[in-house]
């Protein structure tokens, strides 16, 4: 197939085409910042088994329609719909997709992703586990998952918690957007490239170009890395309360700052995102972590925060969620080890 095009009898979501000996994936949803459907993450995967076996294609190529970004993560009115009224549906969509992650983890031929603009939540998860990650200067990359009473999941704990020092726990608890320096240095991207440059860098690849020969592997200097004495302070341990406290009482502003974001989070989500992350430290492969997400995503499907703050973010967006929880302080510990441990 030289033009892009959806697969037979599947979503028009996502289309494909076969450049040379390169398989190009775009995500086709461009109003809805790319958001994943079920639709869309059965078709990739359905491709990505075709194409493994492919002899004509050597290397695949993701990217997103539009100019705003990748993927802004899975299309969360849909899943709010599911955990409401058929909550089977919600970790039926969540098995697939965090199926179609270790897919790309494991994928017998390289694996490109263009993470150009928005790259959240789900998004994080196509891209993340590829063989070559390119951020670009307008690249904004998140887990923004405790905003909405959820936790980072798409195996993204897996590597958050193998960020250098506390970085990863900042980003996964509070859900802060990082830039493409930042998203190199703790592991989430391999390269910054210039986003005028990626038709080109599509280019070479179609022509067969070795990966590394392809684009030059570029650090950019990285702003969280340069906060990390505050952050590997505050963010040390086990204690949500106690990091909490330490971010409040910090002589850094920007600490402080973190300190009122966390604040604004799902109590029960931030806690029990601590205690994946930790745990996740320990587990030794991608797939472990993503049978712990499937886990803390059906405990979670009965828990009321999820929804609310859907509603509140995305659905009626008066920005003010009744989270089931007062605080940090008022969430039980056995309710925490039962989601993530069980």
């Amino acid at each position: 197939m030289d033009e892009f095009a959806p697969r037979p009898g599947a979503t028009q979501d996502v289309r494909y085409a076969v450049c040379g000996s390169l398989g190009r994936i775009l995500l086709d949803r461009p109003r809805a910042l790319n958001a994943l459907s079920a639709a869309m993450v059965s078709s990739v995967q359905a491709q990505l088994d075709d194409w493994a076996d492919d002899d004509r294609v050597q290397a695949v190529c993701l990217a997103g329609a539009g100019d705003r970004g990748l993927c802004a993560g899975g299309d969360i009115r849909e899943i709010r719909e599911a955990v409401l009224h058929r909550p089977q549906d919600a970790v039926a969509f969540w098995a697939a997709e965090y199926r179609l992650n270790a897919t790309i983890d494991a994928y017998p031929k390289p694996f490109v992703a263009l993470m150009d603009g928005v790259v959240m939540g789900g998004g994080v998860g196509l891209s993340s586990h590829g063989s070559l990650r390119v951020v670009t200067e307008r690249s904004q990359v998140a887990m923004p998952e405790t905003r909405i009473g959820f936790f980072p999941d798409v195996g993204a704990l897996f590597l958050l918690s193998r960020a250098p020092g506390e970085t990863g726990t900042h980003l996964a608890l509070t859900g802060a957007t990082v830039d493409g320096a930042d998203a190199i240095a703790v592991g989430l991207a391999d390269t910054l490239v210039p986003s005028e440059e990626l038709p080109r860098l599509v280019e070479r690849l179609s022509r067969g170009a070795p990966l590394d020969a392809t684009v030059g592997r570029r650090a950019p200097e990285s702003a969280l890395m340069a906060a990390r004495p505050w952050v590997d302070e505050c963010y040390a341990g086990d204690d949500p309360v106690g990091i909490l406290q330490r971010l409040q009482r910090h002589p850094d502003a920007a600490a402080r700052e973190s300190a009122a974001v966390l604040q604004t989070r799902s109590p029960l989500a931030v806690a029990v995102t601590l205690a994946a992350i930790r745990r996740a430290a320990a587990l030794p492969r991608l797939e472990d972590v993503l049978a712990q997400d499937l886990r803390v995503g059906e405990h979670l499907v009965s828990q009321p925060d999820f929804p609310e703050g859907v509603r509140a973010l995305l659905i009626d967006r008066d920005n003010d969620p009744h989270w089931s929880h007062a605080s940090l302080a008022d969430v039980e510990r056995g309710l925490v080890r039962s989601i993530v441990e069980s």
